[in-house]
């Protein structure tokens, strides 16, 4: 293994030295949290045990007396209704029967939410996606409240889901945890299949039938959308912040494999925590973890969801990170990958040619990987670098092949797509912004241009639709999309139609304080400009025939206007009375008025929650 790289090393010293005061005061925290002892029921009195007790099988309230039986927590996502969490129905009926086995008991502590922005897409739910993440959070905490549990176990997957439980099992994080995916859906039709009727729809050269007949032959079946999108880059980063075994992320529900690896994640940690080596999720997930998790995320080229995610993520555990972060760690690291929407292929395809224990073991190898790390498997990211094997009943691990299967999806250190990950940081006196470059053009990088503005996704579709945008370059600013605005939706919608005239050779750039997510690509889209419009950020004072400069080689985003001109400008309040109420709304208004920043996590706890 080549020694850590200079840059990383700088980097992430630069973020420890940061987050000293807020990560020893978190530590402290969880320190006092345990110190009556390991076992948490231990404190409880009789009545109390007795109510946590009071549903379980006769022989099972016998066992949960003994302090040396562990009891283990399951927060789940089950529902039937989105794709990706219709196999955990099954999960917590395995994980009893398993512990069972090994002188243990399980509990179902609690559910949340896990609602799909592939429904909400376009839509009003859409604008309680963001803030679902900390209804999940604050879910698994009072599932977790009780103090009924030893250690626990997460069950989810999507955007929202994954990044809410990590919160949630931070705030308990005096106790070990495990998370167990449910794996992607079985390959529909091709993605560049895919892509091709939505844009024919959008030009209106195909109906309805034909889009939904296309639709429902990519998402078909049970697992994750199979595009490599914020779902899908969560369960990257869980294998690179050591929360699941190594290699789980990416088999398909309801296979063998799938059942045995659920089982063995439960035995795993109730063996740890019974030999005394399970280390409290607290303490295990470092500073270097979450840089890694970063790390992956520039590698394969995953959602700008988690500029804001893993943001608040690593403040749950007294970590701060920011977007220079990103920006800097993206520049030292290859793209190895290249799946939907950065290539035609899809995870299943990426898993097949050597997946996440192909990428983990050459950046390790060649000093891109922090290897000092903590996991649910042990010290250190060896066991990350292999892949597991159902062999005559028995999960067996194996070393990750020495060569890519498909070098149009997979490449080695030395080969790579890109030399770097392809996020950056966008800024000026619009404010700060990231954008996702790996599946751009090149000559779609520089854009300079009059900037037309809207207040409303909707607007835009309907000048589109009105030819007004047809013949011209031009940057489309999107504003009012902000956390603090309407919870900050993504505005997928506008893809189509923007992909459309780059078609027509027009130079079309995108700037917003919304999101546009892990399904972002070929349109240039600098996104969650912070501050956003609502909080005073720049993006609020742009007037339609502004010249916008927009570079994504340099990073400069600017209004070509006068600086004391348009420092002085006074932006009307916008009319957000459409996004108060309706589909839920109202109960999120809390939510949106003490929400922080997308730089911060767009997090809506508020006060010193780091």
């Amino acid at each position: 293994m080549k020694p850590l790289h200079p840059k990383l090393a700088e980097i992430t010293q630069r973020i420890i030295e940061r987050s000293r005061p807020t990560r020893e005061k978190y530590l402290a925290r969880i320190q006092a949290a345990k110190q009556h002892g390991r076992v948490e029921r231990d404190q409880l009195g009789c009545s109390n045990l007795a109510h946590g007790y009071a549903a379980m099988p006769k022989t099972i309230q016998i066992q949960m007396q003994k302090s040396d039986v562990p009891n283990i927590g399951i927060i789940t996502a089950y529902n039937d209704m989105v794709s990706a969490h219709q196999p955990f129905k099954d999960f917590p009926d395995w994980v009893k029967d398993e512990v069972a086995k090994h002188n243990a008991t399980a509990q179902v502590a609690g559910g949340t939410p896990a609602m799909c922005d592939g429904i909400t897409q376009g839509y009003e739910g859409m604008e309680l996606s963001l803030f679902s993440r900390d209804v999940i959070a604050m879910s698994a905490a009072v599932g977790l409240s009780h103090q009924m549990f030893d250690g626990a176990m997460f069950l989810g997957v999507c955007d929202k889901i994954v990044p809410g439980l990590v919160i949630g099992a931070l705030s308990c994080g005096h106790i070990p945890a495990v998370f167990a995916p449910a794996g992607p859906m079985v390959s529909g039709i091709g993605n560049k299949e895919k892509a091709r009727t939505r844009q024919l729809f959008a030009e209106g050269k195909v109906g309805r039938d034909a889009l939904l007949q296309s639709e429902m032959g990519s998402y078909h079946s049970p697992g994750t959308c199979t595009f490599y999108g914020t779902a899908n880059s969560n369960q990257m980063m869980m294998e690179f912040m050591g929360l699941h075994l190594p290699a789980a992320a990416f088999f398909n529900p309801y296979t063998p494999i799938r059942e045995a690896l659920t089982r063995c994640a439960a035995v795993q940690l109730v063996q740890d925590i019974r030999h005394q080596t399970a280390k409290p999720i607290g303490e295990m997930l470092t500073e270097k973890s979450f840089i890694n998790a970063m790390i992956g995320l520039m590698a394969t080229g995953g959602s700008t969801n988690h500029t804001m995610h893993l943001v608040a993520m690593a403040r749950a555990a007294g970590v701060i990170l920011n977007w220079d972060d990103f920006d800097e760690i993206s520049s030292i690291i290859p793209l190895l990958i290249r799946v939907y929407p950065n290539g035609q292929a899809d995870v299943n395809h990426f898993a097949a040619a050597g997946g996440l224990p192909f990428v983990i073991r050459e950046l390790r190898e060649n000093g891109l990987l922090h290897d000092d790390v903590d996991t649910v498997v042990g010290h250190g990211m060896a066991a990350y670098t292999q892949e597991p094997f159902l062999l005559e009943g028995s999960l067996q691990w194996q070393d990750a092949v020495a060569e890519s299967r498909d070098e149009e999806i997979l490449r080695k250190y030395d080969k790579p797509f890109l030399p770097d990950g392809g996020l950056k940081l966008m800024k000026g006196n619009i404010g700060r912004g990231v954008i996702k470059v790996s599946a751009m053009k090149e000559d779609s990088f520089i854009v300079e241009a009059p900037a037309i503005v809207f207040d409303d996704q909707r607007d835009v579709l309907a000048a589109f639709e009105r030819g007004e945008l047809d013949g011209k370059d031009f940057v489309c600013v999107v504003r009012y999309q902000g956390a603090r605005a309407n919870g900050m939706p993504e505005l997928h919608k506008l893809t189509p139609p923007l992909a459309i005239l780059l078609d027509r050779g027009q130079k079309v750039a995108l700037v917003t304080d919304g999101r546009m997510s892990g399904a972002s690509g070929k349109v240039p889209a600098a996104i969650h400009m912070s501050p956003e419009a609502l909080m005073g950020g720049g993006i609020g004072k742009i007037q339609t025939g502004d010249m916008v400069r927009f570079n994504a080689h340099t990073g400069e985003l600017n209004v070509l206007v006068d600086a004391a001109e348009f420092d002085a400008r006074v932006v009307p309040a916008p009319d957000l009375s459409k996004n108060t109420h309706g589909i839920g709304r109202e109960l999120f208004a809390g939510f949106r008025a003490q929400t922080s920043s997308a730089e911060t996590g767009a997090m809506s706890f508020g006060g010193d929650f780091a």
